[in-house]
């Protein structure tokens, strides 16, 4: 059992951490080993998104003190905050990792709860989080988007050259 000085500093800690955050996720890691939840931690602290355990209960107050208000009574699991400096990157990272998890049977089930878009100051679903995390990175999206704008100019080329070719 912590002391209430061990709490103080988790919430102060917790604090800290929200202040030079874009979002906040939550996980549910019940059921997943400890040796595939320091990989998480060890994939997004490389990314600059640290995992963060704590009480739900001092979760809560950590949100409470920012402004957001988020109900932690209705949950029956256990919660991690993963405390991100970019929401896509962090998304991504924590959906490979459960999506991965759930290819090898390990788990059961989506393990993302929600988050926080601090600059906006929104709740996100699970879902909208998922959605995000599904999406391929960004450059990639870019170079489709480039295909897309340039695939009915080069159809356009592509007619006009064979008619010139039929016409001669």
């Amino acid at each position: 059992m912590k002391t209430k000085i061990q709490k103080q500093e988790e919430v102060t800690k917790g604090e800290g951490l929200f202040k030079k955050s874009e979002a906040v996720l939550f996980v549910d890691f019940s059921k997943v080993r400890t040796a595939d939840l320091r990989n998480l931690r060890t994939e997004l602290k490389k990314a600059g998104n640290p995992l963060f355990v704590m009480k739900k209960r001092l979760l809560a107050i950590v949100l409470k003190k920012n402004g957001l208000t988020w109900e932690t009574k209705d949950m029956k699991t256990q919660v991690g905050a993963v405390f991100a400096s970019s929401l896509e990157a962090a998304a991504q990272s924590v959906y490979k990792f459960f999506k991965a998890l759930e290819k090898e049977k390990k788990i059961d089930g989506a393990k993302i709860l929600g988050g926080f878009d601090v600059k906006k100051g929104i709740f996100m679903p699970a879902p909208d989080v998922s959605a995000i995390g599904s999406l391929p990175p960004r450059e990639v999206l870019l170079a489709q988007l480039a295909m897309m704008i340039a695939a009915p100019v080069k159809t356009l080329l592509y007619i006009l050259d064979q008619k010139a070719k039929q016409s001669k």
